[in-house]
């Protein structure tokens, strides 16, 4: 099972993905992977953060500024990403039941060990959650199940990926 979410910025991907994740931590299943959000300071966005579902590490994805490799404003930390995000996957890929990986996009693709892991978890066998951004979402729709989050139609789509996932981990 694979199931991918894109959508507009703000709509509530991230939100989504770990509604779920939580869902299925407590019915016993164990999450890994990892989920980037916002960083905002005076109602600004000034970067992304991500944590490992597992361990609650965290580290910074990008953050406004100068240097390199950059994405528009934000400048990606990519030794960040793979210490915290590429390490929970990794993780993941060995002890989950459901892996989470919020998101697979630009900034993410600045690391070659993102890259390299994603293409092991689409490899595997294990159950797939993840966030694509919307430049990616048709390269990633003939791997699995592509939603295309709303605000009008957000809660209907937890709803039958909640009941996807479960149905899942309960036949797997």
């Amino acid at each position: 099972m694979r199931i991918f979410i894109t959508g507009p910025a703000g709509v509530g991907k991230t939100t989504l993905v770990s509604r779920v994740a939580r869902e299925v931590d407590r019915w016993g299943y164990i999450v890994g992977g990892m989920i980037t959000q916002e960083v905002r300071e005076r109602g600004r966005r000034m970067g992304f953060k991500i944590t490992a579902l597992d361990t609650g590490e965290e580290g910074t994805l990008a953050w406004v500024g100068n240097g390199r490799p950059r994405i528009g404003k934000y400048v990606v930390y990519v030794d960040e990403l793979n210490r915290v995000g590429v390490s929970a996957i990794r993780r993941a890929l060995i002890e989950a039941d459901l892996i989470v990986i919020d998101e697979i996009g630009p900034m993410e693709y600045m690391s070659d060990e993102f890259v390299r892991i994603v293409g092991e978890v689409l490899k595997s066998e294990k159950p797939l959650l993840a966030v694509v951004h919307r430049r990616f979402a048709d390269k990633f729709r003939p791997l699995g199940k592509l939603y295309t989050l709303s605000v009008e139609n957000r809660n209907r789509v937890f709803t039958g990926i909640m009941d996807e996932v479960m149905k899942e981990l309960r036949e797997g």
